[in-house]
């Protein structure tokens, strides 16, 4: 290997930082929408892509897929041992465009404009898979040699529940995500408070359930209506008891017991909470939200379809709900509140589907130590503080925590980036240059940390 070191790598970044840019709107340009109805992703196109890139640095990759057209990426770093330590994921599916008129430019054209990457994707989440093939591509370009492996794995159907990417990788090929240690998206945004800097490291996830409600009712022409039995009447009464829901307040996830880094004092418990998260709003109001988002069950109504004709009274009507659980909750107290909510609702009957249960992994371990190093590398920042953090959405590190693969949430963004600004999901959806820079030399930084590095 050469005699060469990691800040010089990491300045090799810098050098790249137009073909990283090209990289991650090359990936963004690829059409991956995933409806959650087949046919539809598409990611082999991606995975297609990726392997012709990865070919150029000697980097070879496979494909292993359910469907041929839902392929899930596999890239084994070349110069490394047989030791399993890391394991680097990401997703290639993009969620649909809602309304293409409210796009201020077109969802696919990856535009660069104002220091930020346009396009569906760019951030949720082909901002870190460009990331993260470049930081093996800078290693590979220098035939840097590592005692330990690392692989990176882009996954299929991760906006659907993974039922064609990891989840289904791990039911049929587990061998491919048992690692030591995996890196993931679901974490690492940045807090600033004044002067000071936190990262939260997604430690853990909230779980998710999907609740399918069907209103029964009778019909009958619209022009005598009490001939029927309106669905809607027991649909609108449902509606309104969810909109009004009222959790039970919770303060047991990890992240309350960092509060005083933030300048909170006050030892936060039920009573206190809903001022203790107003304080957080007031200091930062990314911080707010993630505390109530982490205090709380959610309920919320997302999806409603019914009716057949204008002049019909409707049947049936179904009623989708997102449900969002606390690592304590489990589809019991789901259950339990659902029960409540709709009590004395004549015709009404639900299902429940899960889609995540929650999940968490340890702090304190070699992995939070290279990610530190990493991080305070890349931003150039030594007086980072760092607090574990539970997701309120899920991702694909669900199925390797199930193989007690420790798995961290962190995308290394820059602090000059406010992911709040990113529209994950929403319209004009973007990603910032100096996160895409920042966050690939912390996935070198923490390759190099983790795997032993072979020195001359």
């Amino acid at each position: 290997m050469k005699n060469i070191d990691l800040i010089s790598l990491i300045d090799q970044i810098d050098d790249n930082s137009d073909s990283l840019v090209k990289l991650h709107q090359d990936l963004i340009k690829i059409e991956s929408v995933n409806t959650g109805y087949m046919p539809t992703g598409n990611e082999t196109k991606v995975s297609e892509f990726c392997a012709k890139w990865f070919k150029e640095y000697g980097i070879q990759s496979k494909q292993l897929s359910r469907n041929e057209d839902r392929s899930n990426f596999i890239a084994k770093y070349p110069f490394s041992g047989n030791n399993k330590k890391l394991l680097l994921m990401s997703h290639t599916d993009v969620v649909p465009v809602e309304n293409y008129d409210k796009w201020e430019f077109e969802p696919f054209s990856a535009e660069l404009r104002d220091g930020k990457i346009l396009g569906r994707g760019s951030s949720d989440c082909k901002g870190l898979l460009a990331s993260q093939m470049m930081a093996m591509a800078i290693l590979a370009k220098n035939k840097i040699e590592f005692k330990d492996n690392f692989t990176l794995i882009s996954g299929a159907d991760e906006e659907h529940g993974g039922r064609y990417g990891f989840g289904w990788l791990l039911d049929n090929h587990p061998e491919e995500l048992r690692f030591e240690y995996a890196i993931n998206e679901g974490g690492g945004s940045p807090v600033t408070i004044g002067n000071n800097l936190y990262y939260l490291l997604g430690t853990g996830e909230k779980g998710r359930l999907e609740i399918n409600i069907r209103i029964k009712g009778e019909s009958a022409h619209a022009s005598v209506p009490w001939m029927g039995i309106n669905a809607m009447g027991s649909t609108s009464k449902a509606i309104d008891k969810i909109m009004n829901f009222v959790p039970e307040l919770d303060c047991s996830t990890d992240i309350f017991n960092y509060l005083g880094l933030f300048g909170i004092e006050t030892k936060p418990s039920i009573k206190n909470l809903d001022l203790i998260i107003q304080e957080a709003y007031e200091k930062n109001p990314s911080l707010g939200s993630l505390l109530r988002a982490l205090s709380r069950m959610t309920i919320t109504p997302t999806i409603i379809k019914g009716g057949i004709k204008s002049n019909s009274v409707p049947e049936f009507i179904e009623l989708v709900l997102d449900v969002r659980t606390l690592p304590n909750q489990d589809d019991k107290d789901v259950q339990n509140e659902l029960d409540k909510l709709f009590a004395g609702i004549p015709n009404i009957s639900y299902e429940i589907d899960y889609m995540a249960k929650p999940n968490s992994s340890p702090f304190e371990t070699d992995l939070l130590q290279a990610i530190k190093k990493s991080q305070a590398l890349s931003v150039e920042r030594d007086d980072i503080q760092w607090i574990p953090s539970v997701s309120n959405g899920f991702t694909d590190s669900r199925f390797t925590r199930e193989l007690d693969v420790i798995t961290y949430g962190f995308r290394g963004t820059h602090p000059d980036d406010n992911p709040n600004s990113e529209n994950v999901h929403g319209t004009n959806e973007n990603y910032g240059v100096k996160s895409l820079i920042s966050s690939s030399k912390t996935m070198l930084g923490t390759i190099w940390e983790i795997c032993n590095p072979i020195i001359q």
